[in-house]
């Protein structure tokens, strides 16, 4: 008859260094979930904000100014709207 095998002595080894591991692991994110918690209260606190998010509002956003050489202006787009309508009532 065959025996079952008992768990080998590196396996246990294999077991407890993956184990050691997922302990680390679980550690550093903790610790990297404080840091950012803190440097956002430290940011908060300093009024600091994101640059790359100064003055956007809610909403469609304006084109920035060095795009404007390349926008069609409003009135044109208006004009040319307006003379399509009159000639489908023609």
């Amino acid at each position: 008859m065959a025996r079952q095998s008992r768990p080998t002595f590196q396996k246990r080894l294999k077991e407890k260094a993956r184990m050691e591991k997922q302990r680390e692991k679980q550690q550093r994110r903790f610790e990297a979930k404080e840091r950012k918690a803190a440097a956002a209260e430290e940011r908060k606190s300093l009024g600091v904000d994101d640059p790359d998010l100064a003055g956007i509002k809610l909403g469609p956003q304006a084109p920035p100014d060095e795009w404007a050489p390349f926008m069609p202006d409003e009135e044109e787009e208006g004009e040319t709207e307006e003379t399509s309508e009159q000639t489908e009532t023609v």
